[in-house]
């Protein structure tokens, strides 16, 4: 084809075309509509049994979550209302005819939305999605060989798997909010990028503020792996010397040295948020050196263990026993005092990371 009779090319402002990414926003409402439908379903008939509830006090392994006070009689009836109520808005969000209330309306819709996305992200979650995922690599490995010596039924429990069903929706409700927001001001209801958009200037703004939320995200887990891998080595750091030998007797310490590998892990990757490893493979990655580092890769499992550890933070921080604790342990527990702001800090810094490579949109074509 010549280049008198090839095709005009697009202008830059146009929208790509296709793509399931594209169409997303406009069908992650939807989505989110049938997780609460169902979810605000079986909340129904834990109500109208009595039985089957998994959080509060009918979780008998809850006592360090938010909400292990909260009797089955409460909170079943109300995690119904609540996801139907959920449901029914985000039908209202959901796609390009999605209704556009202004002033107070929208605030209210907004401010709705946002609760229950926090909700099910930070307050139905505890410490045990956190720990399972630190414990994951040894029990995915070593279950061929039978170590750990833990029974699988007591670790993959029905309250777990209800708090990682609330954090699957959880997402889909924030995304479906945050799509709906942008669409009702104006802008692209994938990216927010609206007409005026200054991407030089924006660049710069979070690159600084996301190198700071970095570096904090990455001391945090530092500072709680120092003690478990002291342990490991003889170290008695934070502990009695007797508490000390308990671990190593029971075998206990290497439970907390993988802890305190996947803590150093996470912080190495952490840093890959500001980096520029973070962003093309380096040389020594055969196969995969030069190329550029996919941006789900890093945003996918950062949002995840941010979610993870704030949720944590805020239930160990909301228990008295757990405050007892750090007042009598010390250096052992302290670091974990600071969990709260470990989540804040990654999430920060991988919100920063997204906007600072997310490039062109597909749907809408700005850059």
């Amino acid at each position: 084809m010549t280049p008198a009779t090839a095709p005009p090319a697009r202008p830059a402002t146009s929208p790509p075309r296709g793509g399931l990414r594209r169409r997303w926003p406009d069908r992650v409402g939807y989505a989110a509509a049938a997780w609460a439908a169902a979810y605000g379903s079986l909340a129904l008939l834990w109500t109208l049994t009595g039985d089957g509830f998994p959080f509060g006090r009918g979780d008998p392994d809850g006592e360090l979550g938010l909400l292990r006070d909260l009797p089955a009689g409460i909170g079943a009836p109300l995690f119904a209302v609540v996801l139907l109520a959920t449901a029914v808005a985000m039908l209202a969000m959901a796609g390009p005819q999605a209704v556009r209330p202004r002033g107070a309306g929208r605030r209210l819709l907004l401010g709705f939305g946002w609760a229950v996305a926090a909700g099910l992200l930070v307050v139905v979650p505890d410490v045990r999605l956190l720990t399972v995922a630190g414990y994951a690599p040894m029990l995915l490995l070593g279950a061929p060989f039978g170590w750990p010596p833990v029974d699988y039924a007591e670790v993959f429990t029905w309250p777990l798997a209800n708090q990682a069903l609330s954090v699957a929706g959880g997402y889909l409700v924030a995304r479906t909010v945050l799509a709906w927001q942008f669409r009702t001001r104006g802008a692209c209801a994938a990216c927010g990028r609206g007409r005026g958009a200054t991407a030089p200037a924006a660049a710069a703004r979070w690159g600084r503020w996301g190198r700071w939320a970095a570096y904090l995200a990455a001391v945090v887990p530092a500072l709680y792996a120092a003690t478990r891998l002291a342990w490991l080595a003889g170290i008695p750091l934070g502990i009695p010397e007797a508490f000390l030998d308990e671990l190593r007797d029971s075998g206990a310490v290497w439970a907390g040295a993988g802890l305190g590998a996947f803590a150093v892990a996470g912080s190495v990757l952490t840093l890959g948020l500001v980096q520029r490893w973070g962003e093309v493979f380096p040389r020594w990655m055969v196969g995969l050196a030069g190329r550029r580092v996919p941006v789900a890769l890093a945003v996918v499992p950062a949002s995840l263990v941010s979610v993870f550890v704030t949720s944590a933070g805020l239930s160990l921080l909301s228990s008295g026993r757990f405050l007892d604790l750090a007042g009598s342990a010390g250096l052992a527990v302290w670091p974990m005092l600071l969990w709260p702001l470990w989540g804040v800090a990654l999430g920060a810094a991988t919100l920063a990371y997204y906007l600072r490579r997310r490039g062109r949109c597909r749907r809408c074509g700005r850059s």
